[in-house]
C-alpha cells in the first residue's frame, strides 16, 4: 500500500544516500518511512527511523493520521534518544510529511543533511522497505484496536527487535549488541 503523498509543492532534496546503505558508525545515516497498519478502529500509521549502522530503530511513532506530526514525533524521539552530531544523513521518500516545512525545520535546526529517494523508486530506500516487511511479517499488520497495536509495536520494536533480534547483516547479533561492540572498540 502506498503511504507516500508526493503530490505537493514542497522542495525535494537530492538523493545523497544513493543506495549506499553502509555506515561505519552509529548516527552517520538514518533512513525512515511510514507504513500503514489496520486495526478495529481503522487505519493506523507507523513512522520509523532506522540507523543504517546497526539497524537499531532510533525513533518511531503511531497515529491514525499520516501527517507531518506523526513523522516529526518519530524524528524527535530519534533526536532525543541519539543526540546526533551535525552532518547526519537523513534519508526518506519525497512524501509531503518529510518535505513539509516543519519537518525540514527540525532537520535544519539539528544540522541534519536531508536526502530523498527518487520519485516512485522504493529501491532507493530498500533497507527501510525491508524493515516494514519484517515488522508486518513478525509482528503483524492487523490488530484488534489502536491500543493493542501500540502495545505490540512497542514490544516488538523496543523489547524484541532492538534488543534481541539477530541480523545477518551485522554478524548475527542484535542491534543493541552491535552498537555495544562499537562502543567497546571505540574505547579501546
Amino acid at each position: 500500500k502506498c503511504t507516500t503523498m508526493s503530490g505537493h509543492d514542497q522542495p525535494v532534496a537530492a538523493n545523497l544516500l544513493d543506495r549506499d546503505f553502509e555506515a561505519t558508525a552509529p548516527n552517520q545515516k538514518w533512513v525512515c518511512d511510514t507504513t500503514e497498519l489496520l486495526t478495529g478502529n481503522g487505519k493506523l500509521f507507523l513512522a520509523v527511523i532506522l540507523d543504517l549502522y546497526s539497524k537499531f530503530v532510533v525513533g518511531w511513532a503511531l497515529s491514525p493520521v499520516n501527517d507531518r506530526h506523526l513523522t516529526i514525533a518519530a524524528l524527535e524521539m530519534a533526536i532525543k534518544r541519539r543526540c546526533p552530531e551535525v552532518g547526519l544523513l537523513h534519508h526518506s521518500d519525497q512524501g509531503c510529511t518529510y518535505a513539509s516545512e516543519d519537518y525540514q525545520k527540525v532537520l535544519a535546526q539539528r544540522g541534519v543533511v536531508c536526502s530523498m529517494s527518487r520519485r516512485g523508486n522504493p529501491y532507493d530506500n530498500a533497507v527501510m522497505e525491508a524493515w516494514n516487511s519484517t515488522f508486518k511479517f513478525e509482528c503483524g499488520e492487523r490488530f484488534l484496536n489502536n491500543e493493542v497495536a501500540r502495545i505490540e509495536a512497542f514490544d516488538f520494536i523496543e523489547v524484541f527487535y532492538n534488543q534481541k533480534r539477530l541480523h545477518s547483516a551485522i554478524g548475527y547479533v542484535s542491534p543493541a549488541e552491535f552498537e555495544a561492540m562499537f562502543t567497546v572498540r571505540k574505547a579501546a
